[in-house]
C-alpha cells in the first residue's frame, strides 16, 4: 500500500503550516504514487512553501543623493522632512538607490516617497507613482495665433473639475489605445472611464498655460495633467496586488512601499497597463491642443511632451520611479525628444530644458517648483487677507483664470517655492540645461470647485433650515 503524507508530516519536517499545505500535499503524494521516495515527496512539498520574510535594508546602507539646498528656515524644515521620509523608504528590501530633487516636498506619512523623489528598485511600486499615474506636460507652438485668442480657445474646449465630460460631449480615444484597454486584464473594465475622462484635466495643480517663446515670440500652449480616473483605478488595483505580496514577503515594509515582483505575470500585466495609460494620457494632452487648433483653424508648428510621474525600466533591468521628477536620461521612451518641460508657477516662465542625466540625480531633473507648505498651511498664512486681494496682487500682468469661477489661493504663486531658487539649484546641481522659456500670458486652473459642489450646497441648506 502506497504511503500517504499528511500535514503533520510536513510540520514534522520543519515546514510552516499554512494554506499552501493543500497543493503541497497533492504534489508530494503524487511523487509517492509514482514510486518516489519520502525524501523526494517532501522536497516536492517544500517547493510550495512561502519564501521567508525579507528583512528591511539596514539604515543608510543604500545610496541617497540630495540635490536640494535650504535657503530659509522654512525650507530647512521641508528638507529635513523630505530627507527623513526618503531615508525610511530606502530601507524597503528591493530598493537600491534614491535621489531628492530641488523641488521636493513631503506627502503622506513619513516613509512615503516625496514629490520630487526618485527611487530605484528591483520591482514596481504602485505607491511611488501614486493615483495620478503619468502626470505630464505637453507643449504645442501656434505661430500665427495671439496668446489672448489662444487662451480663450483653450478655455472653450478644455474641462476642469471632478468627473468627466457630460454625455453628448464625450470623445472616444484612438482605436489602437481602446483596443489595448480591452486586451489588458487590469484595464478592460475601465473602458467607460477612458471615454468619459478623455479631454479632461482634473483639478489640483493641473493647468492650461498660454505664453510666448522667449526665443522666437511665437505663441505656445502648455498643458499639465495626468491619467484621470483610468489611472487612479489602475493604481488602486496595483496597490491591492502589491499589498498581497508585502504581507507575504515583507510584513515590515511600509504599506505605501509595497511592490509587485518583476518578471511575474502580475508585473507584466501591470507594466503593459502602465504603458497603455501613458498613451491614453499623451492622447489626452494632444486632444486638448488639437481641439484648440481646430477651433481657431490654426496650425501647430511644433510639439513635444514628457511625463514626470511615472516608472521607467532602464538597461540595468531596474525600475526607476520618478514621483514628480522629470526624466533627464537619453531615450527614456520611444517618443522621447531631447527636451522636457519644467513649470514653476502661473506667473513665471515654463522652462524648456535639456536633461543632463546626472548620476547624482539618477537620471532625473525637477518637475516644477514644489511647495514648502501644505495647502492648508498656506491658506492659514494668508489669514486676514481676502482671496480677491491675494488674487489681484499675485496675478498682476497675467490673465489668470479658475474654471470653476472660484479662486483657489493654494495654487497662486506664493504657494510654491521660490522660482529663482529653483533655477539656481537646477544649475548648481547640474540637473538640466535651460534652453528656452515660455513667458507667461495667462493660465487656466480648476479653482476651488468644491466651494459650490452639490453636496456642500445641500449641507448648507440643511444648516439654514435648522436655524
Amino acid at each position: 500500500m502506497t504511503e500517504i503524507l499528511s500535514g503533520q508530516d510536513l510540520i514534522d519536517a520543519g515546514m510552516p503550516q499554512g494554506k499552501w499545505f493543500g497543493k503541497a500535499l497533492a504534489a508530494a503524494n503524487a511523487v509517492l504514487e509514482s514510486g518516489g521516495s519520502q525524501g523526494d515527496a517532501l522536497e516536492a512539498a517544500r517547493a510550495f512553501a512561502p519564501q521567508p520574510a525579507m528583512k528591511l535594508n539596514a539604515a543608510a546602507s543604500m545610496p541617497l543623493h540630495l540635490n536640494i539646498e535650504a535657503e530659509t528656515p522654512d525650507e530647512a524644515a521641508n528638507v529635513d522632512a523630505v530627507t527623513r521620509s526618503m531615508a525610511e523608504l530606502m530601507r524597503t528590501p528591493v530598493i537600491r538607490a534614491g535621489a531628492i530633487m530641488p523641488d521636493a516636498c513631503p506627502t503622506g506619512p513619513s516613509g512615503t516617497i516625496p514629490v520630487g523623489g526618485v527611487a530605484v528598485s528591483e520591482a514596481i511600486h504602485p505607491g511611488m507613482h501614486s493615483a495620478d499615474i503619468c502626470c505630464s506636460m505637453a507643449i504645442s507652438v501656434f505661430p500665427d495665433v495671439t496668446p489672448a485668442v489662444l487662451l480663450d480657445a483653450v478655455h472653450g474646449v478644455t474641462h476642469f473639475g471632478p468627473g468627466g465630460r457630460p454625455r453628448g460631449q464625450q470623445i472616444r480615444p484612438a482605436k489602437e489605445i481602446f483596443e489595448r484597454f480591452e486586451a489588458n486584464p487590469l484595464l478592460r473594465d475601465l473602458t467607460s472611464a477612458a471615454i468619459e475622462h478623455f479631454g479632461t484635466q482634473g483639478d489640483g495643480n493641473h493647468f492650461a498655460y498660454v505664453g510666448t517663446l522667449k526665443s522666437s515670440g511665437e505663441t505656445a500652449l502648455v498643458t499639465h495633467h495626468g491619467s484621470r480616473s483610468p489611472g487612479a483605478r489602475l493604481y488602486a488595483k496595483g496597490m491591492k496586488i502589491a499589498e498581497g505580496v508585502r504581507k507575504t514577503l515583507s510584513p515590515e515594509t511600509l504599506p505605501q512601499n509595497a511592490w509587485i515582483p518583476a518578471d511575474t505575470r502580475e508585473s507584466d500585466d501591470y507594466w503593459e497597463a502602465l504603458q497603455t495609460i501613458r498613451e491614453w494620457t499623451k492622447g489626452n494632452h494632444m486632444l486638448i491642443h488639437d481641439l484648440a487648433a481646430e477651433k481657431l483653424s490654426a496650425k501647430v508648428s511644433d510639439r513635444f511632451w514628457n511625463e514626470h510621474n511615472f516608472v521607467f525600466r532602464r538597461s540595468d533591468g531596474l525600475f526607476y520611479h520618478g514621483k514628480g521628477a522629470t526624466p533627464a536620461f537619453d531615450n527614456w521612451a520611444d517618443d522621447a525628444t531631447d527636451l522636457t518641460l519644467i513649470p514653476l508657477n502661473m506667473a513665471e516662465p515654463v522652462l524648456i530644458v535639456r536633461g543632463k542625466n546626472a548620476a547624482h540625480g539618477l537620471g532625473f531633473s525637477p518637475h516644477g517648483a514644489g511647495r514648502n507648505f501644505s495647502r492648508t498651511q498656506h491658506r492659514r498664512m494668508q489669514a486676514g487677507r481676502s482671496d480677491a486681494d491675494i488674487f489681484a496682487q499675485e496675478t498682476k500682468g497675467i490673465d489668470a483664470r479658475f474654471f470653476s469661477g472660484v479662486t483657489d489661493i493654494s495654487e497662486l504663486p506664493s504657494a510654491y517655492k521660490n522660482a529663482a531658487s529653483m533655477r539656481r539649484q537646477i544649475e548648481h546641481f547640474g540637473l538640466a540645461e535651460i534652453v528656452d522659456e515660455v513667458l507667461p500670458h495667462g493660465c487656466i486652473m480648476a479653482g476651488d470647485w468644491e466651494a459650490n459642489a452639490p453636496w456642500r450646497k445641500k449641507r448648507e441648506a440643511r444648516l439654514q433650515q435648522g436655524r
